[in-house]
């Protein structure tokens, strides 16, 4: 059941000052005396003084708060192009701007080649197609390739026997996202391709092959 007694201090203000005045107008019909009504009373004249010096207080804290945030703002647009300033001159050391609290640029090191491998893993589902899906051999679980490499380079060798080393096989492209299809001539059908996978990082560093990937490919 919702309470007598409104919660909103506004609303509070409106609801006692009629109780108390219906009150005391009608203390006979009500069964009630003056005594009955002093402390009521005595409490009015404190939430009399109380509430009007609070809501001056919220009004004063809101106005002081506009200052504040005027002052703040306008304090800031002048700091501002100072730091700009002390970012660009080469005079200031890192050193410095850490001293001063401000943004040191980080100079980023050098990426260097993948350290891991691709799992490469060939569905033969369609006609002269293969569908070659990979994922790295750290997380093969996961489908991110692994940090600072760009894609996967994809060689293979089509025939009927492995590709004994990297002089055998063709280049076949980047890809940065898995899977890559692949598409093949009718003379291929029946053959078998032979799938070599590495990470390459955006400078063009390779990292190390992975294991090879074969399957016949469908006529």
């Amino acid at each position: 059941m919702a309470d007598y007694i409104p919660g909103p201090d506004a609303n509070f203000q409106a609801w006692q000052s009629n109780f108390v005045t219906y009150a005391n107008a009608n203390l006979a019909a009500l069964g009630l005396t003056a005594a009955d009504m002093a402390p009521v009373t005595a409490a009015q004249s404190t939430w009399a003084t109380a509430f009007p010096a609070h809501v001056a207080a919220v009004a004063a804290a809101k106005a002081a708060k506009q200052t504040k945030d005027e002052a703040r703002a306008a304090y800031v647009a002048v700091i501002r192009p100072l730091v700009r300033r002390l970012q660009a001159a080469p005079q200031v050391s890192d050193a410095e701007k850490a001293s001063l609290g401000i943004t040191v640029a980080q100079t980023p090191g050098p990426i260097g080649p993948p350290t891991t491998a691709p799992i490469c893993t060939i569905e033969c589902g369609n006609r002269l197609q293969q569908v070659l899906r990979f994922v790295d051999s750290a997380t093969p679980t996961r489908k991110a390739k692994p940090q600072g490499a760009i894609g996967v380079e994809i060689w293979n060798k089509v025939g009927t026997a492995p590709p004994a080393g990297e002089a055998d096989l063709r280049f076949v492209a980047v890809d940065t996202n898995s899977p890559y299809v692949m598409n093949f001539d009718s003379t291929d059908g029946g053959k078998t391709n032979y799938v070599w996978m590495r990470w390459v990082s955006p400078t063009g560093e390779r990292g190390p092959w992975g294991e090879q990937a074969q399957a016949t490919i469908a006529a």
